[in-house]
């Protein structure tokens, strides 16, 4: 995995100039690949995977939105995570004033302890970004 060091540039963070690694990612792999990566695998056609793949999507979106955790085994579990304003007073709270969105939040797969998503991770410096 590749990083480039990043000066925190924020002055109201205490880590305020300090230097942190990041990841470095040069590429987006789309659906389209991913399918035709697993139907190859599989030895089907791409079109099967497609509809599994949207079927599987749609329903785990179902889920996520009704407030679920979804677990694909293997992979690991998700939930959507509220973002929201502290109040002082519970009465003050309005959902449409002090809800500021809804993340994403996975855990990858872990077995006693174990994560497999992050085996065999190497890091190495990127040397196509200059240090500031």
């Amino acid at each position: 995995m590749k990083y480039r060091l990043k000066k925190e540039t924020k002055p109201t963070l205490p880590t305020f100039g300090k230097y942190k690694a990041v990841a470095v990612h040069y590429h987006t792999v789309e659906s389209r690949q991913l399918i035709k990566e697993v139907a190859q695998r599989m030895g089907t056609h791409t079109s099967n995977v497609l509809a599994v793949m949207s079927s599987v999507a749609e329903v785990v979106n179902n889920h996520l939105r009704e407030g679920d955790r979804v677990r694909l085994e293997d992979w690991g579990m998700m939930k959507l995570e509220i973002e929201s304003d502290k109040v002082d007073n519970l009465k003050d709270f309005k959902a449409k004033k002090h809800i500021r969105g809804v993340r994403l939040h996975f855990l990858p797969q872990s077995y006693e302890g174990h994560q497999e998503l992050y085996e065999g991770i190497t890091f190495e410096k990127d040397k196509l970004y200059n240090e500031e």
